[in-house]
């Protein structure tokens, strides 16, 4: 009975094989005349409030991952006296910090470029562009310890900017906290 299942997968996956196989070679024509059926049909790009869209949505989802990270990684336990010296778990506390700075850092420029593809958000976002480039080197210093109130106070600072950029132009941000494996990625 174990040998069934087996079977049945291989089975089902060359019943795949052949459906995709018989599938594009129905779709090519042999007669070499491909005229205005197939060209007619060409794909269309996305109109540009589709892209505002979508640009907007991206914008809002990397903004939340990255004021998510922010706020449980390195806020919330800076606040919780997690990195002085001598604390419990504070080296796990430093080296998580240091992930979610490099995360929040990428998922900003990421958030930024998101937002060119949208007028409004673009007007909104672009004087925060010099804040977020400031953020560039915070991962290292969170992950060696030696960051101040003054640089958490930064990465609040931006996160906040970035949240009233959004808002003001109708995408507005909501802290997402990105999973431990994303951090990693």
């Amino acid at each position: 009975m174990p040998r069934s299942v087996p079977l049945r997968r291989l089975f089902v996956a060359l019943l795949l094989s052949c459906s995709v196989l018989v599938g594009t070679t129905a779709c090519g024509s042999d007669d070499g005349n491909s005229s205005s059926a197939s060209s007619s049909t060409s794909p269309t790009g996305t109109s540009s409030a589709e892209a505002q869209k979508f640009a907007k949505t991206r914008f809002v989802a990397n903004a939340g991952l990255a004021a998510g990270a922010t706020y449980q990684w390195i806020v919330k336990p800076y606040r919780a006296g997690k990195f002085k010296k001598g604390a419990d778990g504070r080296t796990f506390a430093l080296v998580k910090a240091g992930l979610a700075g490099g995360f929040a850092y990428n998922r900003l420029k990421a958030a930024s470029e998101n937002a060119k593809g949208d007028p409004l958000l673009s007007k909104a976002v672009a004087p925060l562009t010099a804040g977020i480039a400031s953020l560039k080197g915070m991962a290292t210093k969170l992950r060696k310890g030696e960051m101040g109130d003054g640089d958490i106070g930064a990465f609040e600072s931006v996160i906040n900017n970035i949240k009233d950029a959004g808002k003001s132009a109708g995408a507005e941000v909501k802290d997402k906290v990105p999973s431990a494996s994303q951090l990693g990625e």
